[in-house]
């Protein structure tokens, strides 16, 4: 994996807050920002992925579908709620 620099403005008592999570849980300040990034990276992404399956929906076809599979019947074996 390439590595790059980059210099990193923070505000002293975000640094200093950063520092102390890092250290209780037992890594550096660089692996804490590397981790927080990568978190909040992964979070739009997966805001963009359910963004762009909303879009796609066809909500009519799947209240059609559902209607389809609903039933008055008992639960089937297995299926009962503990």
């Amino acid at each position: 994996m390439s590595k790059s620099n980059y210099a990193l403005r923070l505000q002293a008592s975000l640094k200093a807050e950063a520092e102390r999570v890092a250290a209780e849980d037992g890594t550096t300040l660089n692996q804490f920002i590397n981790v927080a990034v990568a978190e909040k990276l992964s979070a739009l992404r997966t805001a963009r992925m359910f963004e762009e399956r909303r879009a796609r929906a066809d909500v009519p076809r799947a209240l059609e579908v559902l209607d389809r599979m609903g039933s008055d019947s008992a639960p089937g074996p297995g299926d009962e709620l503990p």
